[in-house]
């Protein structure tokens, strides 16, 4: 199993607590970089928002790809996955900016593509703002074009959303045959467009039983489009204790996000922006990206459990939150990661 985690680009992950002792700055996120390979964990994933989502509008979060080129030239390890929306980066130029961080990472590159859900994010940059499966169509001419250009010179290409002449691209990524990329989604385009032309698929929180559905039917397009294997990631929130009532005592710390505040301002819009297979509480949106449903809340041998559960079902990959994010990402590492370097 690889351990990934988000980096708090955005100050936190709780829309109820106000400070999280993890503040957006870079200070921070570079002691939780270098920090986190001694650790063991195996990637760290980057967010691109240009507004903070979890914190309110008003609050700081930190660009991901300018971010994405430090860590790369100050750590050794870990893979740095780097958020991209399409709608805000040509395919291109991004590619270019991506092979450039590659090289100093060498080879640490991945990315993940995410579709636009937030209108009045883009809308405040000067974006147009696509309804969903247009989002997808566009999607797909970007992976082509960012694809051939990292593989080959002089390719030309002309679709309904970019157009490029003779491209040529040098260096090309150290990464071989190109830098990952991962992408999510549960609807049917989403769905289709990453078994075709991704190489990991990473999910919103669940459960075991839910995830390896996802997994089966992954593997099921995969196979009948003749591609090798995915790549399979979940989202989770890690909260782990010694007894069952600190871990249920933190549970309730952290979902009481009341309507009216900062964090829950984009809700409803957040939920009619995307196309999710089963509802979302507050609760849910309480911890970013559904984390809690996936349950890597408990003592340490109830983790241990799910851990393996969702191995049996085919994830390769967690990619964790916590609150505050170094603490629990050190209880995490000496109880899951390396038990054997704190026994």
């Amino acid at each position: 199993m690889l351990y990934g985690y988000w980096m708090p680009v955005f100050g936190g992950w709780l829309r109820n607590v106000e400070d999280e002792q993890m503040e957006a700055t870079w200070q921070y996120t570079k002691r939780l970089a270098l920090r986190s390979e001694k650790l063991g964990y195996d990637l760290s994933l980057i967010a691109e928002l240009f507004l903070n989502d979890i914190k309110g509008e008003n609050a700081p979060s930190l660009d991901a790809w300018s971010t994405a080129a430090a860590l790369a030239a100050i750590t050794q390890k870990i893979e740095l996955m780097v958020a991209v929306r399409p709608t805000f980066h040509n395919p291109a130029l991004l590619a270019k900016q991506a092979a450039n961080i590659d090289h100093i990472s060498n080879g640490r590159l991945s990315l993940n593509v995410v579709s636009s859900w937030w209108k009045d994010e883009a809308e405040k940059y000067g974006i147009a703002f696509e309804q969903h499966d247009n989002r997808y169509a566009r999607t797909a001419e970007w992976l082509n074009v960012i694809d051939n250009v990292w593989k080959k010179d002089y390719y030309s290409f002309e679709g309904s959303y970019y157009k490029v002449n003779e491209n040529v691209l040098q260096p090309k990524p150290l990464s071989k045959p190109r830098p990952k990329i991962y992408a999510g989604g549960e609807s049917e385009a989403a769905k289709e467009l990453i078994s075709s032309a991704c190489d990991g698929y990473v999910m919103h929180g669940d459960a075991p039983e839910v995830i390896g559905k996802r997994i089966a039917d992954m593997k099921q397009r995969r196979e009948r489009k003749g591609l090798p294997p995915l790549i399979y990631g979940v989202a989770a929130y890690s909260i782990i204790r010694n007894t069952e009532r600190e871990v249920r005592n933190e549970i309730e710390r952290i979902t009481n996000v009341k309507e009216g505040s900062s964090g829950y301002k984009n809700y409803q819009q957040w939920l009619s922006g995307t196309q999710l297979e089963q509802q979302v509480s507050l609760q849910d949106y309480s911890v970013s990206n559904r984390g809690l449903r996936a349950g890597l809340t408990g003592t340490p041998w109830q983790v241990q459990d799910r851990i393996e559960q969702f191995a049996s079902t085919g994830v390769d990959l967690f990619l964790l939150q916590s609150s505050p994010q170094l603490e629990e990402m050190e209880r995490f590492s000496a109880y899951i990661i390396q038990p054997e370097m704190h026994a």
